[in-house]
């Protein structure tokens, strides 16, 4: 039954377009998540509990720092990449979240921007999992705008102090580094490494989310916090450099969406196989039938974008624009597709033992993040036309 449901996603078999090495990684990835996410992952959401029993479990499985090299990372491609973002989102998107600001933003960072001892001193314990990463970026007043960002690093001796308030910043609140990132006295963007239990530095975890639940994520206050001045990442020129990166991760988020998507479809579909109504199964009417395959045809679509986002990744030709495309289109499907999925099992779908509810749920955080829908197009319009419709 677990086979054909699988199948059941691979109309075009893309399967045979995957090297064994991605595949492998796939699947240890799909194998913890069935076995040590799955079983607990609605108690944890429901109770807005982040599970850390999990993390020293993640980092075992040698994953973390995806595609950066050396430092005890894994080095691995970028589709191999993608397809581990996918495993997250089909298990659980607040372990995507996690995961995501760990590793590809915080670790990502560090790897882009580090010097040589900073990539020394942390990328090693990040990629272990013994330490933990957060990204601080987002600001209260400051979301799609982050390039109008207020925090302020001013040079002090031979510190930078730093102030401001960020939001949204997951991990934090437990993180071992967060890179913060503040304006200078010369109004260029750079990133800070702040460490755990830094003076100044109050990281509260947000309440109320009806959104990925068992992720935390913060709001910063940061008063007169005095970071080394070698804490700054040199390779940061400027606010730029860090669209660039932001980027460059975006493209994992449209995996992060498929894997929700096929979450979804596959609990429809094992649902409308199994729940009789009228006296037949739900998938022998020709409704849900045209629901199913109309689901599998966006699936599909996304699958080989996302697959030809991640060749054009690994051969160093992503775009702005290319990125944004599959944020933008991936996200929107994926909504649709979990909406549809929700429908098919009916009362049922809104219980969390279905898994059903809490992707829909999870995917409104993921079409926000990392850029709106309208950032995003905004962002191929530029793209395409030349000319900007930022305001």
């Amino acid at each position: 039954m677990v086979e054909a449901r699988r199948s059941s996603t691979d109309l075009y078999l893309l399967e045979e377009l995957l090297d064994p090495a991605d595949r492998e990684v796939r699947d240890r990835v799909r194998d913890f998540c069935e076995r040590e996410v799955l079983p607990i992952v609605n108690d944890c959401w429901e109770r807005a509990e982040f599970p850390f029993a999990l993390v020293p479990k993640i980092g075992a499985l040698g994953i973390a720092g995806g595609t950066i090299e050396g430092y005890g990372c894994p080095g691995m491609s970028a589709t191999a990449s993608g397809l581990v973002n996918l495993e997250w989102g089909r298990a659980d998107g607040s372990l995507g979240t996690f995961f995501g600001v760990h590793s590809n933003l915080a670790m990502g960072s560090i790897a882009a921007f580090g010097s040589d001892a900073q990539k020394e001193r942390w990328l090693p314990p990040l990629a272990r999992l013994e330490a933990v990463g957060a990204f601080a970026l987002t600001e209260p007043a400051h979301g799609s705008d982050a390039v109008r960002l207020e925090t302020r690093a001013r040079l002090d001796g031979e510190d930078y102090v730093l102030d401001g308030a960020k939001r949204w910043i997951g991990n934090a609140s437990f993180a071992d580094v967060t890179i913060v990132w503040a304006r200078d006295e010369d109004g260029d963007v750079g990133g800070f490494l702040v460490e755990r239990g830094a003076p100044g530095f109050v990281a509260e975890v947000m309440t109320g989310k009806a959104s990925q639940r068992a992720v935390w994520q913060t709001d910063i206050v940061l008063t007169g916090v005095r970071v080394p001045a070698e804490s700054r990442l040199p390779g940061c020129r400027g606010y730029r450099d860090v669209a660039h990166h932001l980027a460059r991760t975006r493209y994992t988020v449209a995996w992060r969406a498929l894997g929700h998507a096929l979450a979804a479809y596959e609990a429809a579909l094992a649902y409308a196989l199994e729940r009789e109504q009228f006296g037949r199964k739900l998938a022998g009417f020709q409704l849900v039938q045209d629901a199913l395959v109309r689901m599998v045809a966006e699936i599909t679509a996304m699958q080989l974008l996302c697959l030809r986002l991640s060749q054009l990744v690994e051969d160093g030709r992503l775009t702005a624009g290319m990125a944004s495309l599959a944020k933008l289109n991936n996200a929107a499907k994926a909504r649709a597709i979990v909406a549809q999925a929700r429908d098919i099992l009916g009362g049922n779908g809104i219980l969390l033992e279905h898994h059903v509810a809490r992707h829909q749920a999870d995917l409104e955080a993921i079409y926000t993040f990392e850029g709106t829908d309208s950032i995003q197009s905004l962002i191929v319009g530029r793209e395409l036309t030349g000319l900007s419709a930022f305001a």
